[in-house]
């Protein structure tokens, strides 16, 4: 298996290291500090997975750990980064800055976490154990955003990889992370950091001061930062410089040394093509008309054409205009390689926290904390002006004034005529901008229970998120006014002025190639905004204490209360809620609200401790009863418990529920129309042959040599009034923990192997339009099956266009299982410790199913859901000097089989090799100041490539993926002085 192949490695290493170890070596770190995620803590603590407090970090739940000098010697810049990173995210997707071009939940420049492949409204965020609300921009707000999160007081990341929901609450199914700050913190320090990449673009800094002092009866401390990330673009890196279809030659593609089409200016594949899905090229500098005879320009063949780009020497025929075909047309602009491969942002973060000895009420604390974060981000990005000319409209030379694309439907810029030329004009860079701020406020007090040996903690918390989003866009109602035009001397004016309406320019071949007058951009198109807002309060009352004594330990509990209120308000620009925004989806605002009041409950029991067979038996049992306003009231629990027969032999394993009523948007989300691209239809020509049952299916809909010219029209709404439900899961997890008793001459080993299964029940979720439509029209049973293919209307009869309902509904099944390896060794070499750690996350199942009667749709292995991934670090520590070596690995993928694809028939690249990425770095540090400096990405290593197709976005030739590295290789330095 490729876990063990990995961790094989590992092992490797670690018998040279131990095997090469001189004799002479120092006494190993005691037992507990190399067992697995066991930082150097003392007194009793509160860990993520539990509200009882415990003097080790252990429990019966898996724990990872990351601390702040981890995270500092492998070259994460924030803790966005470092969350995103593999050895959390456990191999799956996340939303990050290189998604600036799609439509994400939280809005663009918004960066979110994912557990287990189960989305960001699965996984819960906690600072310093409290939730932290979501914030973003746009409908689709319901997840913690990563950049308000602080940094450089950070002292660990605690991250639990089992469900916790009847210890924290509802959205806590996939895991919990945790934040937790430094505390105690006495003098200043200021921190900067640098992160440069090789090839340029995408650099990145940082600069930060940590300060606190403490009294006799008080405590305060905080932090303030900056982060700026530098615009990366397209044309930043060779792989994106030049984006083709990437197909393989077969016998009888009949396209000309190569699988691509040979472009017949270069001689070479085409760049940026509009053949099918993830090409992401656009039609420009062309015309379309109805059918009209004329010359072929190189490349294509045939007599009549109904598409055409300037030539100024054709006298024959259409004059002025030569016949070209779907990729003998120009479809490139070097303006293309202007948009964003990694957006630009800018965040500032202020944090403080403090806490005051009220010298009463159970030696009560009275303690707060104020988090407040501004976050500047933007996307730039192409776009396509299709500029709409009436039939017979005095806007066309008199060769054009017959041209009728369409005897029916006029678009709406045509005034009501039929639709006579549509020019296709390249109308370069636009950027998209969002400025959100997020402000969280936690105020509480905690002290001694009035029962001997307890303690409470009330705390009151409210977070306020606003963000605005302004984008470009051409306006439909400006873009008909100016259409529609009388004749003035030599020149045209606007039949209505009102406004101060400037006509459209009169087609030529300047206007078809960009050149377009200023003041009538100006008056067809303009900046709008809309505005997001998301509130959320809390109250929580929890106690916890020692219920009783058992023979071999105090039976502990905590139970407790919390009442929750979130509201969200987005509301679009006024011309997206009217449809007026040209070639772009409408949207209406997004209202709702909700409250939850929770009460739960914890209980740890000491069964057995040090006795024969037994050095510890413990068991652990929670459970919370929810109550929301909008969906009523349920109950979920949870068994877990601890085994350890021996000192170096555990067991752990935990079972568990979860009740989660929809987030806001998912409930309210205001209604959205939009489309796809006409090339985005399965059964088009180009699209028909990428598995055989599509083409059967196909085969019943379209005729043959089907090329779609309709766009498709995607209908999306949150899903309250359909009747959405809650959705349950259980999550339940078994593993074991090996820590064998060696001489000290050999060191420290930890192993540990977790299973996890998680299960969700009416899962809320959006499909997505292009994977209804494929899953729909590869599936063997099509129509008849039901499935996907049940949120698919039948085609429009004449135009055969499509329309596809992706709004939020309940999926039946949601499953994911696996195996979390983890190995770390460590031992003294010389006057150093040398430590080596590997984790390894394989998951064996990730599939779901739409509706109760459909079989399970396993997705494991194929591209961008691999099933291995995995991390390997060797830290050396000497004196005052850290060196490290990192490596990460992503899982070779492959999805032919998955879409029913005969790899030796197939003119698709759907394959991609093991991804391996190499870092290194060295630090020096004393008490007073420290600096670190190294490398990521070692040998440069790009994404791999892939074909063009329905089955996967692309960025370049590249998956879509957030694993792969999109940066390149790059340097960083980080620099630390205290006061």
């Amino acid at each position: 298996m490729k876990s063990f192949r990995f961790l094989a490695a590992t092992a490797l290493a670690t018998t040279f290291v131990i095997s090469a170890a001189p004799a002479w070596a120092q006494t190993a770190p005691a037992a507990d500090e190399a067992t697995i995620e066991k930082p150097d803590e003392a007194g009793d603590i509160v860990v993520v997975g539990s509200r009882i407090r415990r003097d080790v970090f252990s429990g019966a739940s898996p724990v990872e750990v990351i601390t702040r000098d981890e995270t500092t010697l492998a070259g994460f810049a924030s803790t966005t980064a470092v969350l995103q990173s593999s050895q959390v995210t456990g191999g799956t997707a996340q939303i990050n800055n290189s998604f600036g071009g799609f439509v994400t939940d939280g809005g663009p420049g918004a960066n979110t976490i994912s557990l287990r492949g189960l989305g960001a409204t699965r996984t819960l965020v906690l600072l310093n154990g409290r939730r932290l609300a979501p914030a973003g921009t746009r409908g689709s707000v319901g997840s913690a955003d990563l950049n308000v999160l602080p940094s450089s007081i950070v002292d660990r990341i605690e991250v639990l990889k089992d469900g916790a929901s009847s210890v924290y609450g509802s959205d806590a199914i996939a895991g919990v992370i945790n934040v937790i700050s430094k505390k105690n913190i006495r003098g200043l320090t200021v921190e900067g950091q640098y992160n440069a990449t090789n090839d340029g673009g995408g650099n990145a800094a940082s600069f930060s001061t940590v300060w606190g002092f403490t009294g006799n009866r008080f405590n305060i401390s905080g932090s303030i930062e900056i982060q700026k990330r530098d615009n990366l673009t397209l044309g930043d890196r060779d792989w994106t410089q030049c984006q083709t279809d990437y197909r393989i030659l077969r016998p009888g593609n009949n396209l000309p040394g190569s699988g691509d089409f040979i472009d017949p200016v270069t001689g070479k594949s085409k760049c940026y093509t509009i053949t099918a899905t993830g090409s992401n090229g656009v039609t420009i500098n062309t015309i379309g008309t109805g059918a009209i005879a004329g010359v072929a320009g190189p490349g294509t063949t045939g007599t009549v054409f109904n598409r055409w780009r300037p030539n100024s020497s054709v006298a024959t025929g259409l004059v002025g205009f030569e016949g070209v075909s779907v990729n003998s047309r120009d479809t490139f602009d070097p303006d293309r390689l202007k948009a964003s491969l990694i957006s630009p942002g800018k965040n500032y973060t202020a944090f403080l926290q403090g806490g005051y000895d009220t010298g009463g009420l159970g030696n009560a604390e009275l303690y707060f904390e104020m988090l407040g974060s501004h976050r500047s981000s933007s996307q730039a990005s192409y776009r396509q002006l299709s500029l709409d000319y009436a039939f017979g409209s005095i806007l066309l030379p008199v060769s054009l004034r017959t041209s009728l694309i369409t005897p029916a439907a006029p678009t709406p810029i045509t005034n009501g005529a039929n639709l006579g030329v549509r020019a296709f004009i390249g109308s370069g860079n636009t950027t998209t901008s969002q400025s959100v701020d997020f402000w969280k406020v936690t105020t509480g007090l905690k002290g001694d229970f009035v029962l001997p040996g307890w303690k409470y903690d009330f705390y009151v918390a409210g977070n306020w998120s606003k963000g605005d989003y302004t984008f470009n866009s051409f306006k439909t109602d400006r873009l008909a006014q100016s259409l529609n035009v009388a004749a003035a001397g030599t020149g045209f004016v606007c039949v209505n002025p009102a406004n101060g309406c400037i006509a459209a320019p009169a087609l030529s071949s300047a206007v078809i190639g960009g050149v377009l007058p200023q003041n009538w951009l100006d008056f067809v198109s303009g900046d709008v905004t809309g505005t997001t807002k998301y509130n959320e309060k809390v109250a929580n009352l929890t106690i916890d204490g020692s219920l009783f004594k058992l023979p071999y330990g105090d039976v502990k509990g905590a139970f407790g209360a919390e009442l929750r209120k979130a509201s969200i308000d987005d509301t679009p620009p006024l011309d997206s809620q009217t449809g007026n925004l040209y070639n772009l989806s409408s949207a209406t605002p997004t209202r709702g609200s909700d409250t939850v009041w929770e009460v739960f409950g914890e209980v740890e029991v000491p069964l057995l401790r040090d006795v024969s067979f037994a050095k510890e038996l413990t068991l652990n049992v929670s459970a919370r009863y929810t109550d929301y306003k909008s969906y009523g009231g349920d109950y979920t629990y949870k068994f877990g418990g601890i085994y350890a027969p021996t000192g170096w032999l555990s067991f752990r394993g935990t079972y568990g529920t979860s009740y989660r009523a929809p987030a806001l948007f998912e409930q309210f989300l205001g209604g959205t129309s939009g489309f796809l691209s006409a090339t985005r239809d399965p059964c088009d020509d180009d699209n028909i042959n990428q598995s055989v049952a599509r083409a059967t299916n196909c085969a019943t809909e379209v005729p043959v040599g089907f090329n779609s010219t309709s766009g498709i029209t995607v209908i999306t709404s949150g899903g309250s009034a359909a009747g959405l439900k809650a959705e349950t899961s259980t999550n339940w997890t078994v593993g074991t923990i090996i820590e064998p008793k060696f001489s000290d001459s050999f060191g420290d080993l930890s192993v540990a192997v977790d299973y996890y299964n998680i299960v969700v029940k009416n899962g809320v979720s959006r499909a997505g339009a292009a994977n209804i439509l494929s899953l729909c029209y590869d599936d063997a049973q099509f129509r008849a099956g039901g499935s996907f293919c049940r949120l698919i209307n039948a085609r429009t009869p004449g135009s055969l266009a499509l329309t596809v309902n992706d709004s939020y509904v309940n999926l039946a099944t949601d499953k994911v299982r696996g195996i979390d390896y983890t190995i770390r060794y460590a031992r003294d070499i010389g006057e150093g410790n040398l430590r080596l750690t590997a984790r390894v996350t394989q998951f064996l199942e990730q599939a779901n199913k739409l509706f109760s009667d459909d079989p399970l749709d396993d997705v494991n292995g194929i591209i961008g859901s691999p099933k291995f991934t995995g991390n390997f670090d060797a830290v050396y520590r000497l004196k005052n000097w850290r060196f490290r070596y990192g490596l990460e690995w992503i899982d070779a993928m492959q999805s032919y089989d998955y879409y029913g694809l005969d790899r030796n028939l197939t003119n698709l690249y759907l394959q991609v090799p093991d991804y391996y990425l190499h870092n290194a770095s060295v630090q020096y540090a004393t008490e007073k100041w420290g600096i670190t400096a190294g490398v990521r990405n070692i040998t440069n290593r790009e994404p791999p490539q892939i074909s063009t197709s329905n089955f996967n976005n692309r960025i370049g030739n590249s998956p879509l993926y957030s694993g792969y590295d999109y940066a390149g290789r790059t340097y960083f330095v980080n620099f630390t002085k205290s006061f």
